[in-house]
């Protein structure tokens, strides 16, 4: 690669990695609206917000990654446009496979970035991501028994919980009990904490009483604990054979589904979104090739190009309504998975053509010497 080359290319390299991480944070900041809930109204610790934060970047930076190439080598040919570069370096003897060089260096190496995404980096984080989701809504100390409201784990058990203070510890505490219809038995304490054990989630009181009425003679009995554990019967779901969702899986299990019952009823839609894995980071370079078409075709204007840039953004537009048009229907059709890859590749081609083709023209419009 030429000095002229790597330099162009280091400008592309910055501006992806400024437009990725703009664009990733104000995702990210979004998508982490749903967390807060967890952390103010339900009492999981702030670390939670920033390891699920964390855990959905590889996914975030896998759907934006085509659109932060093509705003780069968008942003960076056009401002070499703008300040005559192009012209300069075309007088200079660049050919325009060479101008186009550094753009499509830039669109091989983000391919290769993207499956590294798509095939590892997303699966394996979605499902981390699933797993710890799962298990924060499972931790019943920490997220539904909820301050200053009667709360409602199962049905029969009603627990009410004055405070919560310290690392999970609950003060002032009132249970009502009602599974056993023909004995229902009432709780107080002043402190308890909620723990997982391989049995379910229990609540363990401390300095408590329990009240005991019988209803045949309605006698009352009373008696008092220094510490009682109060078993919620929870079903461990965390135990339970969880059915893992198209967007957890590696591509073997997405090209080859199982034998489950899950599987079977879903195998078009876990083929087809294989497919769109092996797919999907194609859309980089065609990006990258459609914005170096515009801005390396036809002649130069000095009142700007923001047609050519409307007519770029309108191109990826309509091939990411396309591409996403193919994907749906290939999940109800696999004869039509041919025709999500021919999408890309034909259009790769396409924009190939028009960047070999074109000539930039002088103001006069005398086509350039492409020596």
């Amino acid at each position: 690669m030429t000095s002229i080359s790597s330099y162009i290319f280091r400008q592309l390299i910055w501006a992806t990695v400024f437009v990725v991480g703009v664009l990733t944070l104000l995702v990210s900041l979004f998508g982490s609206l749903r967390l807060i809930d967890f952390i103010v109204n339900r009492g999981l610790p702030i670390t939670v917000l920033f390891e699920m934060s964390a855990l959905n970047l590889p996914k975030f930076v896998a759907v934006l990654l085509p659109i932060a190439v093509f705003a780069a080598v968008l942003v960076v040919y056009n401002k070499l446009r703008n300040d005559s570069e192009l012209v300069v370096m075309r007088a200079a003897g660049m050919s325009q496979a060479a101008l186009a060089r550094p753009g499509l260096t830039l669109g091989v190496v983000m391919v290769l970035v993207g499956y590294a995404l798509q095939l590892y980096l997303v699966p394996a984080t979605t499902h981390i991501f699933e797993l710890k989701q799962l298990n924060y809504r499972n931790s019943y100390g920490s997220v539904l028994l909820q301050e200053q409201r009667f709360n409602n784990p199962v049905n029969g058990l009603t627990i009410y919980i004055r405070e919560r203070s310290g690392e999970g510890e609950l003060r002032g505490i009132f249970a009502h009990d009602s599974r056993d219809p023909d004995r229902p038995l009432t709780y107080t304490a002043e402190r308890g904490t909620a723990v997982q054990s391989a049995k379910g989630t229990r609540v363990v009181l401390f300095n408590g009483s329990q009240q005991d009425v019988d209803r045949e003679s309605g006698r009352l009995t009373l008696f008092n604990f220094d510490q009682y554990s109060l078993d919620l019967s929870i079903l461990n779901q965390a135990a339970t054979p969880r059915w893992r969702e198209p967007e957890e899986r590696f591509l073997s299990s997405l090209l080859h589904p199982g034998d489950s019952a899950h599987d079977v009823f879903y195998t078009n839609q876990l083929i087809a979104e294989g497919h769109r894995r092996l797919t999907t980071p194609l859309y980089i370079l065609v990006f990258s090739i459609v914005a170096m078409a515009a801005m390396l075709s036809g002649s130069f204007s000095r009142r700007g190009n923001t047609s050519r840039i409307l007519v770029a953004i309108a191109i990826i537009f309509g091939l990411q309504v396309a591409s996403l048009g193919l994907f749906n229907l290939s999940r109800q059709s696999l004869v039509l998975l041919p025709l999500v890859y021919a999408l890309p590749i034909a259009a790769m081609f396409a924009g190939l053509m028009v960047i070999v083709r074109s000539r930039m023209r002088r103001p006069d419009g005398l086509a350039m010497s492409d020596a």
